[in-house]
């Protein structure tokens, strides 16, 4: 029987394994800012939903500085091990409540597959929208709610069997309606298959936003 754990809890028992597991949604979301990066160069950007840090030594190599925050502190000691000497500060937070952020300090904020662990978006973008510079950009990159409402989550194993993480489903108007609703505005998106045989005749795997700042 596949057991449901809370976020922090569930990302705390999968951090020794999260990096060696299949995933395919945790590859296509690296593959995808890989090929398609936000603007980065000089730029002091916030990363929410840090985890083990598999995007954040991307983002360190062509940012000026990174503060990455996870809730969890055993994906943060993952990421620490990959990142020592780069310019990152890693920083154990909730980001459901206020951001240890100074008010329009940011250039950039990236969200990688942690917003479908969040009941309520608005409170993320209007930290966003604080932290963020006038012009500055918030890029978000989630699991499709197409998939979601098939019923795919994020899942792993334990020595007591399958476990699934709490989440929640955002459909395409709650993301708009969130940025919106703190002036951003919404200027790219992409719904990205996975690259195998059968991906046509499935839903999209990940949902991808870039979002400006006014």
């Amino acid at each position: 029987m596949t057991r449901l754990i809370p976020t922090r809890q569930a990302y705390e028992a999968w951090a020794e394994d999260y990096d060696r597991d299949d995933n395919a949604t945790r590859d296509l979301d690296a593959l995808r800012l890989r090929a398609d990066p936000p603007p980065l160069a000089g730029a002091q950007l916030i990363e929410i939903g840090a985890g083990t840090g598999k995007n954040t030594v991307y983002y360190a190599e062509h940012a000026a500085r990174v503060t990455a925050m996870d809730m969890s502190a055993a994906m943060l000691d993952r990421a620490r091990a990959k990142l020592a000497g780069a310019p990152v500060d890693l920083v154990e937070h909730d980001i459901r409540t206020p951001w240890p952020v100074e008010t329009a300090s940011a250039d950039g904020v990236a969200a990688h597959l942690v917003l479908e662990h969040v009941e309520h978006l608005g409170p993320v973008f209007g930290e966003a929208a604080r932290v963020l510079r006038p012009g500055g950009w918030l890029y978000v990159s989630e699991f499709h709610p197409f998939r979601q409402l098939r019923g795919g989550r994020a899942r792993f194993e334990q020595a007591s069997g399958p476990s699934e993480v709490e989440a929640y489903i955002h459909l395409h108007g709650d993301f708009f309606a969130a940025g919106q609703a703190h002036g951003f505005a919404l200027e790219a998106m992409g719904e990205w298959l996975e690259d195998r045989p059968d991906a046509a005749t499935t839903p999209p795997r990940l949902l991808t936003m870039f979002w400006r700042r006014a």
